[in-house]
Formats: C-alpha cells, structure tokens, sequence
C-alpha cells in the first residue's frame, strides 16, 4: 500500500514521503495512529494543505521531546530481581517495570515509548531506548543485580558475574593445590604426610586393641 507519512518513521522516511508498505501495517499501525494517510489524489491535496501545519506542529513536538530527553537520557534504574548462580533471572524485565522504574525516578513514559528487543533475562548493566519522538530517542541504563550492593558494584563498572566466574576459579585451582600430588613421587607410592597419619592410625588402633585386652 502507498502511503504519505504524516511523521518520521524509522527507515521509512519522513513527513511528506510517500513510501510503500505492507497492507497490514498500515491498516493495523500507521493509519489508525494517524502517522500517515493513503496516498491518494486527495489525500495528497489534504496533505499539500495542511503541510505548513503539520511540519510546524512536529517541530513543536520534537522541540518538547528533546528538552525531555535532556533529563532523561542517562538515567539509571535499580531492578532487584532473584537469579541463578549463573545470573539468569528467574523471570525477566519488561517494558511494564522499565516504565515504573523510570516513573520511580519521576520521568512519566507511556510504556510504547519504551523500544526493547527482547525482554532481559539476566543480571547485568543493560542499554534501553527511549523514542520520545520519531526524531529523538535517548538511552536509559537497566541496572538489574540481586541486592542493592550487587547494584552499586554495577554501578561502579564491575562485571559481577565475570568477578563471580573469577572467584570460583580462583576457589577450584586452590582446592586443586591444596589437594595436588606430589609429582616427585613414583607410581603407587604414598605421600609421607599420608603415611604419617596412617601410622598414628594404626598406632592408636594398637593402643586401643592393648587397652581392651588388658
């Protein structure tokens, strides 16, 4: 279906292009949103009409969008949310709880102004758009950790989860010292810390076996 665009929209073009789209995304999205018209003569008549209007009132909206923008962009969210060790949440974080956090930080944003690909499922600093405006749209950080001070370790620019994938390394190499052979030796024969106790082993098992008899 052609259309003429009453707003910028993404890769489509912007106000005044008349653009080819699929049928059902202009009957489901452009057209009952009033973000374009059927390129039509007379529509196009309408449009040629109102342009000076419609040009002046999306500058006005832009200009709006962009003072807001200037107090939102940057803004950083705490979402407290239980995990795994692994850090995958269980469950995830939505448009609905990018909406109230940033509500929580007083920035009201309708919940189709928030642009995200997929839901996050895992712990970690994540990047979230804010179209405010088909011409403008700012990033807001999703600080999603299991404890406030899990939170503010992010904040700081640590990786919790690569600083957790660390410790436990670091724990499996000195478990492994602490537990390592001693390559001296030769095949089958006995560490002499573990013979030692194996003899004050039997040596108290004689004592006992003497005390019993006597």
């Amino acid at each position: 279906m052609d259309i003429i665009l009453l707003e910028r929209i993404g890769n489509l073009g912007s106000i005044g292009d008349v653009v080819s789209v699929k049928d059902g995304y202009a009957r489901n999205f452009l057209l009952p949103q009033k973000k374009a018209l059927r390129a039509n003569e007379a529509n196009r008549k309408v449009f040629e009409a109102n342009r000076e209007r419609l040009e002046k009132e999306n500058a006005e909206r832009r200009g709006e969008s962009e003072k807001q923008g200037e107090k939102i962009d940057g803004v950083e969210i705490v979402l407290i949310r239980a995990s795994s060790n692994a850090g995958q949440l269980y469950g995830s974080v939505n448009v609905r709880d990018i909406v109230m956090g940033l509500a929580d930080k007083g920035h009201e944003i309708d919940k189709r102004q928030v642009v995200m690909g997929h839901p996050i499922k895992t712990i970690g600093m994540h990047d979230v758009t804010i179209a405010l405006h088909p011409e403008v749209h700012v990033t807001v950080k999703a600080n999603v950790a299991r404890s406030e001070d899990e939170a503010e370790l992010q904040s700081q620019g640590i990786d919790v989860l690569a600083q957790m994938f660390e410790d436990e390394q670091k724990e499996i190499e000195e478990m492994a010292q602490a537990n390592a052979v001693d390559p001296t030796l030769e095949p089958g024969e006995i560490p002499a810390d573990m013979l030692d106790q194996s003899d004050a082993e039997d040596d108290s098992a004689e004592a006992e076996e003497d005390t019993s008899e006597s």
